[in-house]
């Protein structure tokens, strides 16, 4: 799996001709280094509807004839605005795709778009080129993280540690701990003066942190 980190939460995995987009927040986002017109992909996984993770989704889906993996709410709305393929779940299902799979998870955060409910929030653990990507949404810590982490037993787990709406670097790390990934990616800071503007004490015993750049890509090995 090849690991793009577009800037705040958002994400593109690729393996092989496939390719799948998290939360794809690109225009007014401070730190992107990219616009939705670079997003090439064929799958779309959404954690809630917040703006700054449903982002772009709209257009790039649209653009890309791409598939829309959210909660059944989210996929109502993107379909309501024109995106013809729609596959809806909420916490505790698994959808199975081209490239492997989607689980939805549990998180515990709030999730709307204009004023709109738009359902439970999750998180999303997606499978591809036999590898496993835990993007934990927004969330506060949850006990349930270890219970996830035994079961989806992830290779990358996307925490995030702005604190103020989600957890900080403290309650991250013991997220990671609990989820015991190979790699912890910290996300959700730094993007504005509200948020953690580091990754200081985000530190997981046995866990690597990988701290990525906007912009950035990693191949796993």
């Amino acid at each position: 799996m090849k690991i793009t980190f577009l800037g705040h939460a958002g994400f593109v995995l690729e393996s092989g001709d496939e390719a799948v987009a998290i939360d794809p927040f690109l225009t007014g986002n401070p730190v992107a280094t990219c616009g939705p017109d670079a997003i090439r992909c064929g799958t779309i996984v959404l954690t809630h509807g917040h703006a700054d993770h449903m982002g772009d989704t709209i257009a790039i889906a649209k653009a890309n004839d791409a598939m829309v993996i959210a909660a059944f709410e989210i996929c109502e709305y993107v379909g309501s605005k024109g995106v013809a393929n729609v596959n809806p779940g909420n916490p505790g299902g698994r959808i199975e795709t081209g490239f492997g799979s989607v689980a939805l998870t549990q998180a515990i955060h709030s999730s709307s778009f204009e004023g709109g409910y738009m359902g439970m929030p999750c998180g999303a653990v997606v499978e591809m080129g036999g590898q496993r990507f835990y993007h934990c949404g927004d969330t506060a810590l949850f006990s349930d993280m270890k219970l996830i982490g035994e079961i989806y037993r992830p290779d990358v787990a996307a925490i995030p540690i702005g604190d103020r709406f989600t957890m900080g670097p403290e309650l991250g790390t013991r997220a990671a701990e609990m989820i015991a990934p190979r790699v912890a990616i910290p996300i959700h800071y730094k993007t504005w003066p509200l948020l953690a503007q580091s990754a200081e004490g985000f530190a997981p015993s046995g866990v690597e942190v990988r701290e990525m750049a906007p912009g950035e890509t990693w191949q796993m090995s």
